[in-house]
């Protein structure tokens, strides 16, 4: 799978492990992220050749645009795009603050709008490409205690289900992964739902890759989550409760881990 493929977030977590799979199947990877240091050393570290790491801040779009900009200078024309940065802040909406809402909302959903649609810009012209979004879970099945979150990843959802009517013909496609609570420091904690496991960041990984090798719009992950996360969406809302404390949905954020959780805090919060 050759390929040229930029990742945003790219030098942690999930988008360091679809950064690692990738570069693993022949692509020429690209990792952006505020960290331009980590940036440069994960993507130095990856199998095979031809990779780089640069600077990249979501919020801005002129980061942005240099961003692809570098990576078509020094790769070559882009062919993926993979729209991974997010943060997950996690408290009742009434207990966070504006400015954390606000980093939500641009980073989450702005930020895979803006990269969206600069990459869109590149790639519709040559009538191929493909933007792979992450939302989450939590894009179909709202978690209390994630509110701002669930809402991003909601949009995220409604987003590509959009884009992918107006791509029709064009060549290009849209995919939006949505993976439950994942073994990440963005996890870190949290309580997964009842029957459904932490999922390994390489399952993500290895959805992606099918996912661009095979496009379509919808991927869950674990993929048996699917059929489940659909159906909810038809029932009356009192199944939809039984569904929710069947799975302990809402057992997600209660009694978290705040030591286990406090350096990613630290981290994505200092807004």
């Amino acid at each position: 799978m050759q390929r040229i493929v930029a990742i945003t977030g790219g030098a942690r977590g999930l988008g360091l492990a679809t950064a690692t799979e990738l570069a693993g199947r022949g692509c020429r990877v690209a990792i952006g992220d505020l960290d331009a240091d980590l940036a440069r050393a994960e993507a130095a570290a990856l199998p095979g050749d031809g990779h780089a790491g640069y600077a990249l801040d979501v919020t801005d779009q002129e980061s942005f645009e240099a961003f692809l900009d570098a990576v078509e200078r020094e790769l070559g024309p882009l062919d993926v795009l993979v729209n991974n940065a997010g943060i997950m802040p996690v408290a009742p909406v009434l207990q966070e603050r504006p400015e954390v809402i606000r980093a939500q909302v641009e980073i989450n959903l702005m930020g895979v709008i803006t990269g969206t649609r600069l990459a869109l810009a590149r790639m519709v012209p040559r009538g191929r490409g493909h933007v792979v979004n992450l939302a989450s879970g939590a894009g179909k099945v709202p978690v209390a205690g994630e509110a701002t979150y669930s809402a991003t990843k909601h949009a995220v959802v409604g987003f590509d289900e959009a884009l992918m009517g107006e791509l029709a013909g064009t060549g290009v496609h849209v995919t939006t992964v949505m993976p439950s609570l994942a073994n990440t420091e963005l996890a870190a904690g949290l309580r997964p739902p009842r029957f459904v496991p932490l999922v390994k960041p390489g399952q993500v990984a290895r959805a992606i890759a099918r996912a661009i090798e095979r496009p379509r719009l919808d991927v869950f992950v674990p993929a048996w989550t699917g059929p489940i996360v659909r159906l909810q969406l038809v029932l009356p809302t009192p199944m939809r409760a039984w569904l929710r404390r069947l799975f302990r949905i809402e057992g997600v954020t209660a009694d978290i881990d705040t030591t286990a959780r406090a350096a990613y805090v630290e981290r994505t919060t200092r807004v």
